[in-house]
């Protein structure tokens, strides 16, 4: 696209080493969006923590004979550098520049029905005791279940990571937009005896942001495996997408209709994430997406 800065599209190789899946409780599901940039967990492409090399406090290293004047030929910091979560933002910033406020119509919520607030109250009978460990476990966290599922890991599909890492982020940002927007009443605001187990999160209910990452997942997860003989697994992606959304009803936090409006917003911000003709890139080069999406599916072949 004219005006626009050249895009590097990383290769098979290039993407295999840009970096580990990182610390998948700090990427930012929207119950805890404030630690998406948590840089002090970043940067350590052996995923094995922090490699620490003790000094010696009368000699450091820098003073052995010769080596402070050794310098590389490098002038970039290069693709192969980038790790999965960083590279993501890349993608989310091109994302952003698509006029996704305009062309995503999100529904206003109906006004809640007594329907909506007794289907809630029988969860909260029938299914909160055996549902709260899945609960629990998915409050803060949950794209490890879709990397499961695939039987994915950052070393062996970094690529994959990137997507859903990028996924994640997109669906972060959107549904903030629209829950500003809505600024629905969360529903044990209105009936406090639904008493969730878990602490309500600060923003408003609608859409469902557990909902829109969940089944944004789902669909890129799809998407990657959908060249590859014998990994039809796309059912298990959905309904695990749907569980998860149902889970977040059964704990007094969604109404059922905050997690279809998730679900459909899932599928908008798919299609722009695929649409070529929206997403900026170099005339030459596909989106960062598009990249990031064919390394994906190369992994799996």
């Amino acid at each position: 696209m004219a005006g626009y800065s050249h895009h590097y599209a990383p290769t098979q190789r290039d993407v295999h080493d840009m970096g580990e899946y990182v610390m998948t409780s700090d990427t930012g599901n929207t119950s805890n969006t404030s630690d998406t940039g948590d840089t002090t967990d970043v940067g350590n492409r052996a995923g094995g923590g922090w490699l620490l090399y003790p000094d010696r406090v009368d000699l450091p290293f820098i003073t052995e004979p010769g080596v402070a004047a050794v310098s590389t030929a490098q002038t970039k910091f290069g693709a192969i550098n980038w790790t999965a979560s960083w590279y993501a933002w890349r993608i989310l910033g091109d994302f952003s520049t698509t006029g996704w406020q305009t062309s995503i119509v999100v529904a206003p919520p109906s006004p809640v029905t007594n329907l909506e607030i007794e289907t809630l109250k029988t969860m909260v009978l029938d299914e909160r005791p055996d549902a709260l460990g899945e609960i629990l476990g998915q409050n803060q966290e949950f794209m490890r279940y879709f990397v499961a599922a695939m039987g994915a890991t950052a070393g062996t599909h970094p690529a994959t990571m990137i997507v859903l890492n990028a996924a994640n982020l997109v669906a972060t940002m959107t549904v903030m937009y629209f829950k500003t927007k809505f600024d629905r009443v969360r529903p044990s605001q209105l009936i406090p005896a639904l008493l969730p187990p878990i602490p309500v999160p600060g923003h408003a209910s609608y859409p469902s942001g557990h909902s829109t990452q969940a089944h944004l997942f789902a669909l890129c997860a799809t998407e990657i495996l959908q060249a590859t003989p014998g990994v039809g697994i796309s059912l298990v992606l959905t309904k695990l997408a749907d569980r998860i959304a149902r889970n977040r009803e059964i704990a007094g936090l969604h109404y059922p209709s905050d997690s279809a409006a998730g679900k459909n917003l899932a599928s908008d911000l798919f299609t722009i994430l695929n649409n070529e003709s929206v997403m900026p890139h170099d005339p030459n080069q596909p989106s960062t997406f598009a990249a990031a999406m064919a390394a994906a599916q190369a992994e799996w072949v």
